[in-house]
């Protein structure tokens, strides 16, 4: 295949349009940092982001490359199916459970990562222990967008998809360092409307091309494969239904989440942007639903992809450019490859941003250097901000592996934080030794359960597991399991070491996480904010 020079050139101004708006953005941030602190401008916008602006990056955040096209795979995948498709309705719940429940108290008390609860109760050396996962999940997550930008812009523009990943990296890490949320906002609302306006030019023709057939008649009845609406089988309820819960729940305790919601100048708005973006995450993956539901229904030997289909190519993945491709003319493919740019880097920087965050608040701040002044620590966040950029950049090279490693971190996530962020917002009489046995039970349990698509074999067989083609897999919701098991763990050992303490039962001397009292000390961003004259929330934690 030649070089697709109109599909370069479109991307090339993408691109440019990115980075441009980027850095205005990071100007205006500059100019409203004015008497301001300027790493709480980095890290949540100075808490200002107006409702449509947060609107508007909370969606584009779920809605990126991984969102569009996975939709798209697994409506045209035969052994799955529409009713595979649970991301659409599972982020949606996620945010509107997050806003009910998880906005108000985050908000309110003026937090500015998902990990500051967790060091309030715990302290700060659960916290580091705890951050583990979600800096994990972030770095292989930016690794695999990349990886999928790369292989994109590999088969549909026939260019080396290193240089896809090279560039695509520089490009986020760019804005990103420059202007902090402020960049990432902003662009974010480019690529949404990008990625909207870009897909839905495309469907109409994908959808009246001669190769493909009705899509209402192949959504009941078998033509070119089995129907697109899928079905699931008795023996795959217990896994359909904890994979669903992985995405509701699992979806909350990441930073590209609460980054967006406590960067609002009022826990009402930021309940509401959350509620919004959470219809906007649903309504976005109608034209990924169609896509996939359009490459079911073709007879790719009529096209200029021929036979094999892209099922027996093994490139399922990458469905929905091909059917942009191969089914839209040419000069309107060009803006759906945009698309897809577009929907990549609009969950990049969230990641690449969340991650500096984190590591420059509640690692380099609150334990490394407690007493570092507000700029040392905006330059640590971008400095750690390129070193996990250019470390997810060269995971990205190792595609096969780096999709399986962002499952599993993100399971953990799901199974380790999600349980420990619960407990510290609405059991606040759970202890560091609760969170330490919770953490321990719940990396057991999940690392026990084995992963296929690492070759981990289970330790743990649930009820159901079964051995398939050499592999074991378990159909018992383990994931979900592990979950509840683990907020158990948490709430009865911080029971009983409360108890052992208070009897004496043990010696006070040995309470080396100092849960019975004594001295403690505000942390450094209430003493920051009690200088700048700011609202300030009596946080205290204990002394590690």
């Amino acid at each position: 295949m030649a070089l697709n020079i109109p599909g370069l050139v479109s991307l090339s101004v993408f691109f440019m349009l990115t980075l441009a708006t980027g850095i205005w953005a990071s100007r205006k941030s500059k100019k409203d940092q004015q008497n301001r602190n300027p790493a709480e401008m980095a890290m949540v916008g100075g808490r200002n982001i107006n409702v449509f602006i947060g609107l508007f990056t909370a969606t584009a955040t779920w809605v990126g490359g991984a969102y569009i096209n996975g939709t798209a795979e697994i409506v045209y995948l035969p052994s799955k199916g529409l009713l595979w498709v649970q991301a659409p309705v599972g982020f949606a719940l996620s945010l509107v459970i997050g806003g009910f429940f998880f906005v108000n108290p985050m908000r309110s008390k003026n937090y500015v990562t998902v990990m500051d609860p967790l060091q309030e109760i715990y302290g700060n050396v659960m916290g580091s222990l705890l951050f583990i996962p979600p800096l994990l999940g972030e770095v292989f997550w930016f690794a695999a967008i990349l990886a999928s930008l790369g292989a994109t812009m590999r088969v549909i523009l026939d260019i080396g998809g290193s240089l896809a990943i090279v560039i695509s990296a520089c490009t986020v890490i760019l804005y990103t360092l420059l202007g902090g949320l402020y960049s990432v906002a902003y662009t974010d609302v480019i690529q949404l409307v990008f990625i909207t306006l870009s897909l839905w030019i495309c469907i109409p023709f994908a959808l009246v091309n001669s190769a493909t057939e009705s899509i209402y008649y192949t959504a009941t009845h078998e033509s070119y494969q089995d129907p697109w609406i899928g079905k699931i089988e008795k023996q795959y309820l217990g896994r359909w239904l904890d994979d669903f819960f992985f995405l509701v729940l699992g979806s909350i305790p990441w930073q590209t989440y609460f980054q967006r919601v406590l960067s609002a100048a009022s826990p009402g708005q930021g309940r509401l942007i959350s509620y919004l973006s959470g219809l906007g995450c649903f309504l976005m993956a109608i034209p990924s639903v169609l896509i996939g539901a359009v490459a079911a229904s073709t007879d790719w030997n009529q096209t200029s992809y021929g036979l094999p289909s892209p099922l027996e190519r093994g490139e399922s993945a990458m469905i929905l450019p091909l059917v942009l491709h191969y089914l839209c003319p040419a000069y309107i493919s060009v803006a759906g490859l945009g698309a897809v740019a577009a929907a990549a880097m609009s969950s990049a920087d969230s990641a690449l941003l969340s991650a500096g965050s984190m590591f420059a608040h509640n690692i380099y701040r609150k334990t490394l250097r407690k007493k570092a002044t507000e700029m040392e620590v905006l330059w640590a966040m971008r400095t750690s901000m390129l070193v996990f950029g250019a470390a997810a950049a060269g995971l990205a090279f190792y595609s096969s592996s780096v999709y399986d490693l962002w499952f599993l971190s993100g399971e953990l996530v799901y199974a380790l934080l999600f349980p420990q962020l619960c407990c510290a917002l609405f059991a606040p009489s759970t202890n560091a030794y609760g969170s330490a046995a919770g953490f321990l039970v719940g990396l057991l349990l999940r690392l026990l359960a084995g992963e296929p698509a690492l070759s981990i074999p289970p330790a743990i067989c649930y009820p159901a597991c079964s051995l398939v083609n050499g592999t074991y897999s378990q159909l018992f919701p383990f994931k979900t399991f592990t979950v509840l098991v683990t907020v158990g763990t948490i709430l009865a050992v911080s029971y009983v070491a409360v108890v052992l303490f208070r009897r004496n039962i043990l010696p006070r001397r040995w309470d080396v996480c100092n849960i019975m009292g004594g001295a403690s000390t505000l942390i450094p961003l209430q003493q920051m904010e009690k200088q700048m004259g700011l609202p300030m929330v009596a946080l205290e934690e204990n002394r590690d």
